[in-house]
């Protein structure tokens, strides 16, 4: 399996401080700010203890500001099992990794999982079984775990899972000519089917954020390369020509007291390319303006806001160098310089 990572890997812990999570060939490490604001760690740590991982990871932050990372690890020739681990605040090492299980009891990875919080900071993991459908499993509210549960589909490639501003986690899951959805009809229920997008979209691109207390707002690019927001009960809207390949980096937030939506992307250039515009409405337009040196493919972008609600934005290469550009004390979206940190 590809060095994955799946939902924002550039977070805002609970005590204010920014963190990162990077893979490896074999673990997930992160690295965060000593103070909000301020010098960051020299090194990062590895995440869960010393057990051996495969692949990639995936991140999940609940609204307490807790990140549940999920990965899978080998457990014999050939068989690999999902592990979990709770990170409960930046400088705090994250809990050792514990056992999730195999969606089919046992066997091959079976695709890059995903891990969305509930508002009692319970995780449930959603996975592509063996038979291209999507299974969940959760924790339990007073420990332990939820038996695996089949939520069907098929033909999966992406998967992505959010909490949406209610409290109500969403599913999402791109085959060849649709975009499938599951979900939570109440907070602790589990998800169940709602009907597809018959859109085909290009794979690697799904992206979420809650946009309002009612909806999340998918995103993702269509195989010309134009860029879609799309809100369940509605029909997806065109944004503007993606800037580069992948999946945008989103972030709702107050720009000079305006509700707005923040899209981050590398660029066919190699610059980190920035758009805006007032949540939800999308016929106010928006255009990409480019930022930062040239980076190489391969490169990831995080948005986050820092303890004082600064927007700040983040460029991970390949090597693990990690470059950082916070937004200017000053009207619009402008950023400082990036600086490597």
């Amino acid at each position: 399996m590809v060095r994955t990572v799946n939902g924002s890997w550039f977070v805002r812990g609970r005590d204010g401080r920014l963190s990162v999570y990077l893979p490896t060939d074999d673990a997930v490490l992160c690295r965060a700010e000593r103070v909000p604001g301020g010098p960051w760690e020299d090194a990062p740590r590895r995440a869960g203890g010393d057990q051996r991982l495969h692949g990639g990871f995936a991140v999940g932050q609940g609204p307490d500001g807790y990140a549940h990372l999920v990965a899978w690890r080998p457990t014999r020739t050939g068989e690999f099992e999902l592990v979990h681990s709770t990170h409960f605040r930046p400088l705090l090492a994250p809990l050792d990794w514990t056992p999730f299980g195999h969606p089919n009891k046992q066997g091959e990875c079976t695709g890059d999982p995903v891990v969305a919080v509930d508002v009692e900071g319970r995780a449930h993991l959603f996975v592509r079984n063996r038979g291209k459908g999507v299974s969940m499993r959760n924790q339990k509210e007073r420990g332990g775990l939820n038996s695996w549960h089949d939520l069907r589909g098929w033909g999966v490639h992406d998967l992505l899972a959010v909490t949406g501003a209610s409290g109500r986690i969403e599913v999402y899951a791109s085959n060849p000519n649709r975009i499938l959805r599951w979900f939570q009809q109440k907070p602790g229920l589990r998800p169940v089917a709602a009907d597809p997008l018959l859109v085909t979209i290009e794979p690697g691109t799904l992206a979420a954020l809650p946009t309002s207390k009612e909806h999340t707002t998918l995103f993702y690019a269509d195989p010309e390369g134009m860029l879609y927001a799309w809100r369940p009960g509605g029909d997806p809207k065109p944004l503007l020509a993606a800037a580069g390949p992948g999946p945008v980096a989103v972030l709702r937030c107050d720009i000079d007291g305006h509700d707005c939506t923040v899209l981050a992307q590398r660029s066919a250039s190699g610059r980190v390319a920035f758009a805006a515009y007032p949540t939800e409405e999308e016929s106010a337009g928006l255009w990409w303006t480019e930022s930062g040196p040239q980076l190489p493919l391969g490169t990831r972008v995080g948005l986050a806001q820092d303890a004082d609600g600064r927007v700040v934005a983040a460029s991970l290469t390949p090597d693990g160098t990690l470059r950082l550009a916070r937004r200017k004390e000053e009207p619009g979206l402008a950023l400082e310089a990036w600086r490597e940190v």
